[in-house]
């Protein structure tokens, strides 16, 4: 037998439904976009010279360098100048300038894409965003 209380007991022991909240982004600051593509950018660079870094010591330490220019030697009939050309300074030399375009490329992207969205949200509304308190 079960009486009215266990019944309202158990119905009861359900939980609660999360609470959720919607939000729409109409809005983002042209200058916190340019500052953040920067500091990404800033990351990116620094991790694009460690990678050529790394990339060039391993294959230096494995002879990779000395058999491609001895296949181009063979090639070309002549004596070329392959190390040379390769060396580490030569290297690191093009990393950090392919860096400082990236890094300037990056931060003008973001400040374009911000002044897009800008101006996209008067005719999309913004993009809504909804948040769940799941507890």
């Amino acid at each position: 037998m079960t009486s009215v209380a266990d019944r309202s007991a158990s119905t009861t022991a359900r939980k609660a439904p999360a609470k959720q909240v919607r939000l729409r982004l109409v809005y983002v600051d042209f200058w916190s976009t340019v500052k953040l593509s920067f500091l990404v950018a800033t990351c990116l660079a620094v991790a694009g010279i460690v990678a050529m870094f790394l990339v060039w010591t391993v294959l230096n330490s494995t002879g990779a360098f000395t058999q491609i220019g001895n296949l181009v030697s063979e090639v070309a009939g002549s004596a070329s100048a392959f190390s040379s050309v390769v060396s580490l300074t030569n290297v690191m030399g093009f990393a950090v300038v392919v860096a400082l375009l990236n890094l300037v490329v990056t931060t003008a992207m973001g400040a374009v894409v911000a002044l897009l969205y800008n101006l996209s949200v008067k005719i999309t509304g913004g993009l809504l965003i909804g948040f769940t308190n799941s507890t």
